[in-house]
């Protein structure tokens, strides 16, 4: 589902500008040994491609030029394919978010997931591109259930149009040419944030250097007093931000279960090095002036 990223430069195919498109991108979430060439395709648009997954029936994978996008079970909507998106699920069960904002859609595999387990919970999804939508209408098993809204909007447009404490958790998810769109994570965004909810997770791709969820984290750290990560590296990294001390030993517990074991990660006021986390949960103030990599601008 949500992992997203877009292709590079390509354009302003299906009417949007090449910057402000999305697209998920991965680095590992469906197994390499599923040979992309085998893969039965179900339907194509443009560059968006869905395929069957010939070791689960009713398996579903959406790719976007080339780049894996979401995977759905259309007959299990609680099975989550990519790790990262199991993490996530993780961390909102864990802080009990049960009003949750999306940014970025895809297939919404983590919404419906969300939503399945609790009807009466609310999974607003904003996504970007009208295509994607119909597409996951279409051959993906995106239906109108209780607790599931899907709109076409830009997350942070409807973010800044929220009342104070509105939602319990934002999930933002969504990348431009891997990397996250600025003007989702800018200090103003990501205050605006704070503002609305009281849980901000943000779905990162990163090499070894750590250099892009350290520039998150500087941006995440300007609003949120709590910082923490999730993941592993090279590939996803989850980053959090919380308004509240948070409660980690159970967290770090079940995301060391995980088929795919992410570590959790803190870190040291102006240490640049990610400490793993000890027994004892810890109040976490991240400061990266250093790696503030995004424009203070919206």
């Amino acid at each position: 589902m949500l992992c997203e990223c877009l292709a590079q430069q390509r354009g302003t195919s299906r009417g949007l500008p090449a910057t402000h498109r999305r697209v998920r991108a991965l680095w590992q979430p469906f197994p390499m040994s599923r040979k992309r060439s085998l893969l039965p395709v179900i339907a194509r648009h443009g560059d968006l491609v869905v395929e069957r997954d010939p070791r689960r029936a009713s398996g579903r994978l959406l790719r976007d030029d080339g780049m894996d996008s979401s995977y759905v079970d259309l007959a299990d909507p609680m099975h989550l394919e990519f790790d990262y998106l199991r993490w996530l699920r993780i961390v909102l069960r864990a802080t009990r978010a049960r009003r949750i904002v999306h940014v970025g859609g895809g297939a919404c595999a983590l919404a419906r997931a969300l939503a399945s387990e609790d009807p009466g919970g609310r999974q607003e999804v904003c996504e970007v591109d009208a295509e994607v939508i119909a597409l996951a209408r279409a051959h993906l098993g995106l239906r109108r259930r209780p607790g599931l809204h899907v709109r076409h909007a830009d997350g942070r447009a409807f973010i800044t149009a929220q009342p104070d404490r509105s939602w319990d958790a934002l999930v933002i998810d969504a990348f431009i040419a891997a990397s996250v769109p600025h003007h989702l994570v800018t200090v103003e965004a990501l205050t605006d944030a704070a503002r609305v909810a009281p849980l901000l997770l943000v779905n990162v791709i990163d090499d070894r250097s750590a250099r892009g969820v350290r520039a998150v984290a500087a941006s995440v750290s300007a609003a949120f007093p709590y910082v923490w990560a999730l993941g592993a590296r090279p590939g996803n990294t989850i980053v959090v931000g919380q308004t509240a001390p948070p409660s980690l030993d159970r967290i770090a517990a079940l995301a060391a279960a995980d088929p795919s074991p992410a570590r959790l990660t803190t870190w040291a006021r102006a240490d640049p090095a990610p400490k793993r986390m000890g027994k004892s949960a810890e109040r976490i103030v991240s400061h990266y002036a250093n790696y503030m990599d995004w424009p203070r601008g919206p």
